[in-house]
């Protein structure tokens, strides 16, 4: 997740599908989206895909020490973040939203819910590298 054997800006499109919310903590988080964006060229492409915070009730905690780190899910520590979160992340790395717009969010529970029927919520979203970082 953090050290893909590829060189600095050779990828046209990165896919990032299910595997940034095994992240183990926060730093792990945001070496592994580092990590993107050094394989990205200028312009590349970003298929987003992962847990949002909507999957774990309201009153889950984080993990001490962290943000978006929860064990609710499965027992083990796992990334659920807000898209807020997730934006401020990928633009921090030099990844833009694009199209503009909300992330897709599928299997989000009724208002006032908070288990779902089918499963954890997803962001899917489409990003662009904008900068190095």
């Amino acid at each position: 997740m953090d050290a893909l054997p590829l060189n600095d800006a050779s990828i046209d499109l990165v896919v990032a599908h299910g595997v940034w919310n095994l992240a183990r903590s926060g730093a792990e988080l945001r070496r592994a989206i580092a990590e993107a964006a050094r394989v990205a060229r200028p312009g590349a492409g970003l298929f987003v895909f992962t847990f949002s915070r909507d999957t774990l009730p309201h009153d889950a905690r984080p993990v001490p020490g962290e943000s978006f780190v929860f064990t609710q899910f499965a027992g083990e520590p796992q990334c659920f973040l807000t898209e807020a979160e997730l934006r401020a992340e990928l633009l921090r790395a030099g990844f833009e939203k694009d199209p503009p717009g909300p992330l897709t969010e599928y299997n989000r529970p009724v208002a006032g819910r908070t288990i779902t029927q089918g499963g954890p919520v997803i962001f899917e979203g489409t990003f662009r590298a904008v900068r190095k970082s």
